[in-house]
């Protein structure tokens, strides 16, 4: 039998997560939405290099009695896929993924979650060490959160690191609607694993078919729409870095497949997991890192090439836009003497795929609304051919004033490939 000072002294780890007074709930750090654009919100932690979530944003915060608040809101949010394709998910503060949570290693971290959503749900805080009642698994640590209910999670930041949070209460539908999130845990000591630049992102998949704008949450493997941060390329920001910098790249996975994401013009070492930092020893050079679903890897290496430089998941249909896996092989295929019959029964037709697939790159074809061609995007030598899982590493020589995004690698009395 357990004893009355033994169940005290464990209380707040048998209680966990517990749904907040009225009277509690006055004195939560206002909810932040997101913000407009791309604009990041610093979090307020002096001496701490913070990292960038491509597209995305890092949440406030406020130090009260001893810890480091934050409200997250669980909500419907429409979202962006890239220009031309809106999609209506599920996500935190007015986004899929929610915002980043950043904070330092050794803090007292609370955590205000308000449920917006027409169901229950949790927020597992995925490979931090936290108390087994501040775990949120509905029903095992917790009872779910219910629509309007706000609940409150505290623990110790105890490892520093790369971490990712999600429901685990109707996880095939909350996790397929978008719902999911970036926690990075700073060293205490600022000097440790220092890096010039330091960026993070989620990966994830949907199902949403041409013409309408909520994923087919029944999905397990036939996916057409393959994102970061719920992004496909050309919606999906570059990455900036001076020459001779040291860069950090934070990729979490929660999708339904692995991602081998590899990096064009430099190789890298995988420098940590959602376990922790990688010891100097145990690290080998890599110019592609498969990510499993569940897993968290972090890379780093010095840019020392300038150039805009690929870098995408190598698994060919990742790095493509709503593809359409049951079109048949039309390579080697003349398809001119039906083209005119084919045209009287579906008005507009072109034969398309007898020499390849390229030419949708570069040709403006009718689309059904709220969809995106396979490949897209412009560069100075013409279509980039591109989709999906797909952006660019931009290293410079300079220090450049402004936006990077149109600003491509001349390359001024380089070698560079040639017709001949």
């Amino acid at each position: 039998m357990i004893s009355r000072r033994r169940f005290l002294q464990g209380g707040a780890t048998l209680i966990g997560a517990q749904a907040m007074s009225a009277a509690a709930q006055a004195d939560l750090p206002a909810p932040t939405m997101a913000p407009a654009g791309t604009e990041r919100p610093p979090p307020a932690m002096p001496g701490i290099r913070t990292v960038t979530t491509l597209n995305g944003w890092s949440l406030p915060s406020r130090m009260r009695d001893g810890a480091r608040e934050f409200h997250l809101v669980a909500q419907p949010v429409a979202q962006e896929i890239a220009p031309g394709m809106q999609a209506n998910l599920w996500g935190y503060n007015g986004r899929s993924p929610g915002p980043t949570l950043q904070m330092v290693e050794g803090e007292r971290v609370r955590i205000f979650v308000t449920n917006r959503l027409a169901e229950p749900t949790t927020v597992h805080w995925h490979g931090m060490p936290v108390p087994n009642g501040m775990d949120g698994v509905a029903g095992v640590t917790q009872a779910a959160i219910a629509p309007g209910d706000t609940w409150q999670y505290e623990f110790i930041a105890r490892r520093a690191g790369t971490f990712m949070y999600h429901p685990h209460a109707d996880d095939m539908m909350q996790m397929a609607m978008g719902m999911m999130g970036c926690i990075v845990v700073h060293p205490k000591d600022a000097r440790t694993m220092r890096v010039d630049r330091d960026y993070a992102f989620l990966i994830n998949a949907y199902d949403i078919r041409p013409d309408t704008q909520v994923p087919r949450v029944g999905t397990m493997t036939d996916f057409n729409t393959w994102t970061w941060n719920s992004r496909v390329f050309p919606g999906i920001e570059p990455l900036f870095a001076l020459r001779g910098e040291r860069v950090r790249i934070r990729i979490g996975n929660l999708s339904m497949d692995s991602h081998p994401i590899h990096l064009h013009g430099h190789s890298f070492e995988v420098t940590g997991t959602d376990g922790g930092w990688v010891p100097k020893s145990a690290r080998w050079p890599e110019v592609t890192v498969d990510v499993a679903p569940g897993q968290m890897r972090v890379i780093e290496f010095i840019a020392e090439e300038a150039g805009d430089w690929a870098l995408h998941c190598h698994k060919s249909h990742h790095a493509m836009n709503a593809m359409g896996h049951g079109v048949p092989t039309m390579l080697g295929t003349d398809a001119s003497a039906a083209q005119s019959t084919l045209r009287s029964m579906v008005p507009g037709y072109m034969p398309m795929g007898a020499n390849g697939m390229h030419e949708m790159a570069s040709m403006r074809m009718s689309l059904p609304d709220n969809t995106l061609p396979m490949m897209s995007g412009q560069g100075p030598y013409g279509p980039i051919g591109m989709g999906g899982m797909f952006t660019l590493l931009k290293v410079r020589d300079r220090a450049v004033q402004g936006p990077l995004e149109n600003d491509w690698y001349d390359g001024a009395g380089a070698a560079r490939a040639r017709k001949i």
